[in-house]
């Protein structure tokens, strides 16, 4: 006897379709799994079993074959436990067919028959509404956010008995329902607000025209002169997610399980900061079946690299791909997978080895040498693509008992959402461009013209720099951001002027 069963399994970000076959023969009984099943997706002849007696039902006592379609796929994790069980318990009881056919089934079994969340559930629910399937059947844990793509029905599953049950046409399930405008509004809250960092006008200056141009942004100063608080900030003056976005950044976390329970989407934009010690594929993604690293998971939000100088050599240089191409290709002798990386790059650094260089309160102990050598560990075509350098001093102690009332982020956010709307606007006929910072070469041409005092202004800074061609077309995208939260159409040489102060690394060092 065969049965066949609708499930799904991901790679990269994207879900493809696998069916499940199972079939029962005569002979000795035994299980054996087909179809590139590495060792979780093999362990499941146990957990199936146990479940099945543990639910009140019959173990088929024959011989028993599961092929995992396609073949030439490897498959991987324990989302295909809940359509085996289905399979082999069909042998034993009726089920209705067409309704099976038309059902898309995941999830993972514990040994009493509990059916458990698995990764990847959004990315299964878009793949099975493309595939015309009209339900999906997926743990209760993962339902919300499947639920939320809203192109298929979703069917919450505890218990492996109650989907059998509904397959019999015994029991049903109510539908998960969830709405997105409801879901958008309950996550945007980051907790802190830019009105807590005390002083750094200028720094908070380079945070607003990152943000409102999407820029990458590195401050350097000494320790404890607020980098990584101001950096923290960054996220609650960003514009809100769009529901796309949302969904784009849930895929992600979806697929390596960290999404939280019950939750159907990630709505807040992402701040990833990874430690110093991460290596190349913990920042960018690997391994032997390619996963997202903390570059994805950055995604639509910002990642902060604390200690820039600290990070290993070859992993800052792995940057280099997401920063220009807004995502990760990882190649592998079977697959090649690509992950989303549109992220806004934020890192901090001190001056120079001890940290006080130019600090008015400490003596600089370092040598002339130890500090090219340790500004060397950034290569010169990663600190390229960084549009904006700024320098953040230590905060005087007048400053720090101050009281005053400082600009709030919900009071930065609504001139940045203004500034990116008249980017939207100039960009809405340019393909794959939303806001300054993702403008072609092309684009920048079109849209940051200079007259000619402008011109001079930037031809004696690139000569008096040694900026490169790469540095000339950063500085431009800086200065169209400036000239927007001006609310002016042409480049003048004070938003100009801006713009270069922002490459203060490019600068000699005094």
């Amino acid at each position: 006897m065969l049965a066949r069963v609708n499930s799904g399994a991901v790679i990269g970000v994207d879900a493809y379709k696998v069916d499940v076959e199972v079939d029962l023969a005569t002979g000795l009984p035994c299980f054996s799994t087909v179809g590139l099943a590495e060792g979780a997706v093999k362990e499941a002849r146990v957990r199936v079993e146990s479940a099945i007696k543990n639910s009140g039902m019959k173990f088929p006592q024959r011989r028993i074959t599961v092929n995992l379609a396609p073949a030439n796929v490897r498959k991987m994790g324990t989302g295909f436990d809940l359509p085996i069980a289905l399979g082999l318990v069909s042998s034993e009881q009726e089920m209705d067919g067409e309704k099976l056919s038309r059902s898309m089934v995941v999830g993972e079994l514990g040994l009493n028959g509990e059916v458990r969340r698995i990764p990847g559930a959004m990315s299964i629910a878009l793949m099975a509404a493309q595939e015309g399937m009209e339900r999906m059947l997926c743990p209760a844990d993962c339902a919300p956010e499947a639920a939320v793509v809203g192109k298929i029905e979703v069917l919450p599953v505890r218990r492996l008995e109650q989907a059998v049950a509904y397959f019999k046409g015994i029991e049903d399930i109510e539908p998960m329902m969830v709405s997105p405008d409801d879901v958008m509004n309950q996550n945007d809250v980051y907790g802190v607000d830019l009105a807590d960092v005390k002083g750094q006008a200028t720094a908070k200056r380079a945070l607003e025209v990152a943000a409102a141009g999407g820029h990458n942004l590195l401050m350097v100063g000494p320790p404890g002169s607020g980098k990584t608080m101001l950096a923290r900030r960054l996220p609650s003056i960003l514009p809100p997610l769009s529901f796309e976005e949302a969904v784009e950044t849930t895929k992600i976390y979806s697929i390596l399980g960290l999404t939280r329970s019950g939750l159907a989407l990630v709505s807040a934009r992402p701040f990833r900061a990874p430690h110093h010690t991460v290596s190349d594929a913990g920042l960018v993604g690997g391994g032997s079946i390619p996963r997202p690293g903390e570059v994805s998971l950055a995604h639509n939000g910002v990642l902060f690299l604390d200690e820039l100088p600290e990070f290993r050599k070859n992993v800052l240089e792995v940057l280099r791909q997401p920063l220009e191409d807004e995502q990760v290709t990882i190649s592998r002798s079977s697959m090649s997978v690509s992950f989303p990386a549109k992220m806004m790059l934020v890192a901090a650094m001190n001056p120079c080895p001890c940290g006080y260089l130019g600090d008015p309160g400490h003596d600089c102990l370092c040598s002339m040498v130890a500090i090219q050598r340790y500004r060397s560990k950034i290569s010169g075509p990663l600190l390229d693509r960084i549009d904006i350098q700024v320098e953040v001093p230590a905060v005087a102690y007048r400053q720090l008992v101050k009281v005053e009332q400082t600009e709030s982020s919900a009071q930065v956010r609504k001139r940045v959402l203004a500034t990116r709307e008249i980017q939207l606007q100039r960009l809405r006929n340019e393909q794959g461009a939303s806001c300054n910072a993702h403008m072609s070469a092309r684009m920048v041409q079109k849209h940051c013209r200079l007259g000619p005092n402008e011109h001079s202004l930037l031809e004696r800074a690139i000569h008096a720099l040694g900026l490169s061609a790469r540095a000339y077309v950063r500085i431009l995208k800086v200065a169209r951001t400036i000239a927007d939260m001006d609310g002016t159409q042409e480049i003048t040489t004070s938003h100009l002027a801006e713009a270069i102060q922002y490459r203060s690394l490019d600068r000699p060092v005094q």
